[in-house]
């Protein structure tokens, strides 16, 4: 028999994804036009078998740019501050300056009645719920990313009790080793 399990983001301010002990760190301004740039400023120093592809740089580009565009609102007053570790697995906590991912709660129950109707082979209600609208979506928008994001971080997505700051981590169980 198969078992629904449903992830979601979690606020969890004391979590140990928040230390940043050890963790290299870099901040840049909000300048949505630079987001692939600063990826590759940060991926430069990682290990090529943690790279999978494109994979790495498409999650962390979507992370950046969430809180560049979401976040600060594009303003290039306003930094975005990136800690990093390669250390036996991918490590990011992101913040940015705004307000917090207000509609977090709601995308929650989203993505439970997405994950509910997949499991019920309910195809009609899944497709759906193809992609979250919230209040402050564009036409760029639909929540696909984070579908996206809680499958790739498989050691977690964490946000801070203001939901500025996420931790985020990638566990790699092939027994690979930075070399």
């Amino acid at each position: 028999m198969k078992q629904l399990i449903i992830r979601k983001l979690i606020v969890d301010e004391y979590n140990e994804l928040f230390d940043a002990q050890g963790m290299k760190y870099r901040e840049f301004p909000s300048d949505y036009a630079k987001i692939r740039e600063y990826t590759h400023i940060i991926l430069q120093e990682c290990p090529p078998q943690y790279l999978e592809g494109n994979l790495l740089e498409q999650q962390l580009s979507e992370i950046i740019k969430n809180g560049i565009k979401h976040g600060n609102k594009k303003d290039p007053s306003k930094l975005l501050r990136v800690w990093y570790d390669f250390r036996n697995r991918v490590r990011f906590i992101v913040e940015d300056e705004g307000e917090g991912f207000q509609e977090l709660e709601a995308w929650n129950e989203f993505y439970r009645k997405r994950q509910e109707a997949l499991y019920r082979e309910d195809f009609d209600t899944f497709l759906a719920l193809a992609s979250y609208r919230g209040p402050h979506s564009d036409s760029d928008d639909g929540g696909n990313s984070l579908i996206a994001a809680l499958e790739y971080w498989n050691g977690g997505m964490i946000y801070n009790k203001k939901k500025n700051k996420v931790g985020v981590v990638r566990w790699f169980t092939d027994g690979s080793r930075p070399s």
